[in-house]
């Protein structure tokens, strides 16, 4: 037989919500938490090509990681490829 749901009052809610906007905030605005900033996103969402886009390339990117990985793209990435997420090292 289900068990009758518990009372939770308003101020836990307000609570739980604050908490929630918190973690959305830091995920889409002032930074990455652990568990997003592990995920990687796929090649075609960030339209990644095996060639390079006029002098940007993957090895000129911070990203990059030789020798043939990125930080924020998933599988393998050729270092003379591109994808939107590209930021030139300094």
């Amino acid at each position: 037989m289900p068990s009758k749901p518990k009372h939770v009052s308003r101020r836990v809610l307000f609570q739980r919500v604050a908490t929630y906007a918190a973690g959305a905030v830091t995920i889409y605005g002032l930074g990455l938490n652990r568990a997003v900033a592990q995920a990687k996103v796929p090649q075609k969402t960030v339209a990644y090509q095996g060639m390079p886009k006029g002098t940007d390339r993957c090895d000129g990117c911070s990203s990059f990681q030789p020798p043939n990985a990125c930080k924020l793209v998933d599988g393998e990435i050729n270092p003379q490829g591109w994808c939107s997420l590209f930021t030139k090292k300094t």
